[in-house]
Order: structure tokens, then C-alpha cells, then sequence
């Protein structure tokens, strides 16, 4: 991976204590898993950042080397990276995810 795109991808991540790389926008997720960590993170009244995959396809690709993990959509919370879907949704039921978040 190039350093510019590395520096795009950390300064998303960066930007906002809780970030998510996902297939659409919060507004209008563009894939089931993505809907699905939306609602986690709505219910949880969390304050967070996204980036639409969709919108360059460098960030699509290289995002995926960045956390050595194969999907989308992905979460950050204080620049280290949670997991996708599944991950987000056990570590919410569990009280994990909310833990980490400082709630």
C-alpha cells in the first residue's frame, strides 16, 4: 500500500473517536452488515465517522490490507480496529462494545 493511501485510511480513522468504513452511509447503508452495525452504533447513541467505500475504490481495497481483514464494513474505535458485522453485534450483546466505547 502507497503512504498517501495509508494516510487517507489513518486520517479517517483518526478523525472521530468511532469509525466505520462502510457500503453506503449511515443514512442509506448499501448492505446488510453495514445496516446492521449502523443500528448497533444508533442504538448506542454513539457519535461516530463513516466513509463510504464505494466513493474510492483505493480506500475499498486498501482498507482491507490496512486491517489485514477481507470485508466490509469495518470498525475503529480509538484508532484500533474492532471487527465487522458479527464481531460488533456479540461484543454489543455482550456489553464489550460498550465498554470500550467508555459507556
Amino acid at each position: 500500500m502507497d503512504q498517501a493511501l495509508k494516510d487517507k485510511i489513518e486520517s479517517n480513522i483518526k478523525s472521530k473517536k468511532v469509525f466505520l468504513f462502510m457500503k453506503g452511509t449511515p443514512a442509506q447503508p448499501m448492505c446488510g452488515f453495514s445496516a446492521g452495525v449502523v443500528s448497533v452504533l444508533n442504538q448506542l447513541g454513539v457519535d461516530y465517522g463513516s466513509f463510504n467505500i464505494f466513493d474510492d475504490e483505493n480506500v475499498r481495497q486498501g482498507i482491507k490490507e490496512y486491517a489485514n481483514w477481507p470485508t466490509i464494513p469495518q470498525l475503529y474505535v480509538d484508532g484500533e480496529f474492532i471487527g465487522g458485522h458479527d464481531i460488533v453485534v456479540q461484543m454489543a450483546q455482550s456489553g464489550e462494545l460498550q465498554k470500550k466505547l467508555g459507556g
